[in-house]
């Protein structure tokens, strides 16, 4: 333990020279700024205008968020500089959409919300269901994402540059001839960046989901982002010690971010869909994470047995390259 708490002492004090904690923090103030002063805003907006061509009056209950035309030239015109609006011709007694291609699931929302603003009455009234209004589901869903962009992106690159900068340093030499147990030097590694990560979470977390809200979620949140924290440390870790600089290590970066990251997004976030998607390691771990946002945390054993196993490969992976690494150094 008096080795292992000095290698955490060394490896807090390079990432402080390494000015990772100002970077972190630099991250968490421009997240919080973007979500309270530019998405929430952003978000609360109209998002689709719907206009209406009825020269013959046949649409008796129209809803005053409906805008008027008195063309189909006026409407072709209005829907040119809006594309993101929905135009409705009821010229011949019944309401024809006319809008442009988005996404097909996108689409048919956008058709029935402009069709529901053309009828009134309790056979549409919404039926409320969940614990979250528009506002924390937006919040808690832009946390989510933007704490996994951080720990896949940012912590990422972060123990490379490290690491990268030890090896230059000679730390790994000076390791190599030191009597301590190799596993060691890579726990203590882990250990520093899942400090930093949940710390992270908890201030990201609490300043965009608010204190009630987030006292609910975070043991889970909290549980989610350990695992993802050590599965980026630990390729990260593996990376650095494969590969010879940082300009190779910026190849693999690049791979994470197009083949691992990419994907989940787009499955998780739009109507694109991929049939593989649920084999993708990192999609299961971001859903896990977002469904810790919302209080329905992962319970299944599979999960947390095949996370398990995935970080316990992964760390043999790290201690055999870290090994081959030492020995080179030697």
């Amino acid at each position: 333990m008096k080795n292992f708490y000095s290698l955490f002492k060394k490896d807090c004090q390079m990432m402080i020279a390494g000015k990772f904690i100002f970077v972190a923090f630099g991250s968490l103030l421009i997240y919080t700024l973007f979500i309270n002063f530019g998405y929430i805003n952003f978000m609360d907006m109209q998002l689709y205008n719907v206009y209406l061509y009825d020269p013959q009056g046949t649409q008796q209950e129209v809803s005053e968020l409906i805008r008027p035309v008195a063309s189909l030239e006026e409407l072709d015109d209005a829907l040119l500089a809006d594309t993101n609006g929905v135009g409705i011709d009821a010229s011949s007694g019944t309401p024809n959409i006319i809008l442009y291609f988005g996404s097909e699931k996108v689409d048919n929302h956008r058709a029935d919300y402009a069709l529901s603003l053309l009828r009134s009455g309790d056979e549409y009234a919404a039926q409320i269901v969940g614990t979250n209004t528009t506002e924390q589901k937006q919040r808690k869903e832009m946390s989510c994402e933007l704490l996994f962009i951080e720990i896949v992106a940012v912590g990422f690159l972060g123990i490379a540059s490290v690491l990268f900068k030890e090896k230059q340093m000679g730390v790994i030499r000076v390791h190599a001839v030191l009597p301590l147990k190799r596993s060691l030097f890579v726990l203590s590694k882990l250990a520093v960046f899942l400090l930093s990560d949940l710390v992270f979470a908890v201030l990201l977390t609490l300043f965009n989901v608010g204190f009630s809200g987030t006292i609910r979620i975070l043991p889970a949140v909290l549980v989610q982002t350990a695992i993802l924290s050590l599965i980026m440390a630990l390729t990260g870790f593996g990376c650095t010690m494969l590969l010879n600089d940082f300009k190779q290590f910026s190849l693999a970066y690049l791979v994470i971010a197009l083949f691992v990251a990419t994907p989940v997004f787009l499955s998780a976030n739009t109507s694109i869909k991929m049939a593989w998607i649920g084999w993708h390691p990192f999609y299961q771990v971001y859903m896990g994470l977002k469904n810790a946002y919302f209080g329905t945390p992962v319970t299944s054993p599979v999960y947390y047995i095949c996370t398990a196993c995935g970080i316990a490969a992964l760390f043999v992976v790290v201690q055999t390259a870290f090994r081959k690494e030492m020995g080179k150094e030697g």
